[in-house]
């Protein structure tokens, strides 16, 4: 009687393929060229700001729902991560990272469509400013889809991916809500019906859904379930104190906007737990 052995074979570890080294070089040029074109098109090296653009349709009087002139600082510490992430990916050993190969290109895409929205919002053409902020919130979304599918491979890849697309996505969120509400005050619709108090409580109850919705989606992931939370708490707060204080007060709005940014920061911290005890 004969023995046959088993073979076992093991798959050879693979290095960095010439496609991840296109993808490492060109986000981190890409990157670059991004953040200092949002950056001079925001005004940041002189020329005109973003509230001033348009009109000043998207200054923080222009509408209910525009955020307080501070709320705006959130994009430094965004741009920051933005950056930091820029070199984290570029590292020779993330190259074959599998989160990172499934996100990069999408978070680049991000990157180019929001300095693609300032530059339309330059124009003054702010019905396609909404056009490109949605579409960038969608790139934002299917970042977060991936980023729910498969653990962080370090603690390191959870705070520089994770929590950078999480602020992103929140804060870009609530960007669209004072963006889709600036286009249609400029186009002399922003009171039908309900009228200007009436549409900006829907906007921000619509902004705590969304909160709500997300902080169920990303459960599993704490640390980008909890930034998006903060970025639209840190939104929705600053709406709350533009309409408590300076030229367009309304208390109402200011009470909604208030309980919205209370649902947005503590949803992430609920559905997290819950899922940590599942």
């Amino acid at each position: 009687m004969s023995t046959t052995r088993a073979a076992t074979s093991t798959q050879p570890a693979t290095g960095p393929t010439a496609a991840d080294r296109t993808r490492q070089v060109t986000v981190l040029v890409g990157a670059v060229v991004a953040i200092v074109g949002a950056a001079y098109g925001s005004g940041a090296f002189g020329g005109q700001a973003i509230q001033d653009a348009a009109g000043g349709a998207l200054a923080a009087d222009a509408t209910p729902v525009a955020p307080d002139g501070p709320a705006f600082s959130i994009w430094s510490v965004i741009y920051l991560g933005l950056a930091v992430f820029a070199v984290y990916q570029v590292l020779p050993r993330t190259a074959t990272d599998p989160r990172l190969r499934a996100v990069s290109w999408w978070v680049l895409a991000s990157m180019l469509l929001n300095a693609a929205w300032i530059g339309v919002v330059q124009t003054g053409v702010l019905p396609l400013s909404v056009l490109v902020i949605a579409v960038l919130v969608a790139v934002l979304a299917v970042i977060l889809v991936r980023l729910v599918r498969t653990a962080p491979t370090s603690r390191v890849q959870a705070v520089v991916l994770d929590g950078t697309v999480g602020l992103y996505l929140g804060w870009a969120s609530v960007a669209t809500l004072a963006n889709v509400a600036a286009a249609l005050t400029d186009a002399g619709v922003g009171e039908m019906v309900l009228g200007a108090t009436g549409w900006a409580v829907v906007v921000v109850a619509a902004g705590a859904l969304l909160a709500v919705a997300y902080a169920l989606f990303a459960a599993r992931r704490p640390v980008v379930a909890i930034a998006i939370g903060l970025a639209m708490a840190w939104g929705l707060g600053w709406i709350a104190y533009g309409r408590a204080n300076g030229p367009l007060v309304d208390g109402t709005v200011a009470v909604a906007a208030g309980v919205a940014a209370g649902v947005a920061l503590l949803a992430p911290v609920v559905t997290t737990l819950r899922a940590r005890r599942d």
